[in-house]
């Protein structure tokens, strides 16, 4: 990991970012970028922000109202019930004295203790939860998305087929403390600049030395007759970090 991280750094650098200590907008703008890009994402928060300023609004609010405020984020109609759905188990929960919906009482708590309240929150899972807690306060939490959890596994860091759970706890392991953000962002910008689903760019890649999955994607990528004039028993350099 050591070396992937290395490589990578090289590429993209350190990722600047400080905890905002705003966890429950971060929970709100997490269910947002599920199935979309960034700037509809963003596009969509502003809107709600805009039209709902406060989150006690959110969540008494129509949620055909909700619904139209944040419809630039896509799937708009299940996001609106799930963002309204969160805020009212929040407020039939509360933690923090005088403040019925908030999460800011997760700075001072244990990390597994808020873990385990925002994954029982509904539809939030441990990506989600990740995301709380390691952007909202720089926590040791590392969310593994589609992107870093496609690299991973391309670098047989991670267990192809493991669930959302054993993701996340293999990840965590390999993640030296201190370093979750510069890994999850800098993973998720290679995964999407460079180690596409479909086609990844293995020519182009900064871990191709050390990737275990290059010689399945560059075989597959040659014309026949080029496959054919490759020596019998070609294999990728073994991942060593």
């Amino acid at each position: 990991m050591v070396r992937v991280r290395e490589r990578l750094r090289e590429v993209f650098g350190v990722p600047l970012m400080r905890p905002h200590r705003h966890p429950l907008a971060e929970l709100v703008l997490t269910v947002l970028s599920q199935s979309t890009n960034d700037r509809n994402r963003d596009v969509a928060y502003l809107r709600l922000r805009e039209r709902l300023p406060s989150w006690e609004a959110v969540r008494d609010a129509p949620v055909a109202e909700v619904e139209e405020a944040i419809r630039p984020g896509g799937i708009s109609k299940v996001k609106s019930q799930r963002i309204q759905a969160i805020l009212r188990a929040i407020s039939a929960d509360p933690r923090d004295p005088g403040h019925e919906l908030s999460l800011d009482w997760m700075a001072n708590a244990p990390l597994e203790e808020s873990r385990d309240y925002l994954v029982r929150l509904p539809g939030v899972g441990r990506k989600t939860a990740a995301c709380v807690l390691l952007f909202s306060y720089g926590l040791r939490e590392v969310p593994v998305d589609t992107h870093v959890s496609r690299v991973g596994m391309r670098l047989h860091l991670l267990r192809p087929g493991a669930g959302f759970a054993e993701l996340h706890d293999q990840m965590l392991a390999l993640t030296p403390p201190g370093q979750e953000l510069e890994l999850h962002v800098n993973m998720l910008r290679h995964g999407r600049r460079t180690c596409h689903a479909r086609a990844p760019a293995c020519e182009a890649c900064a871990l191709a030395r050390m990737c275990p999955s290059r010689a399945m994607f560059t075989t597959m990528q040659m014309r026949p007759s080029e496959r054919r004039a490759q020596p019998r028993g070609s294999t990728a350099k073994a991942m060593t970090a």
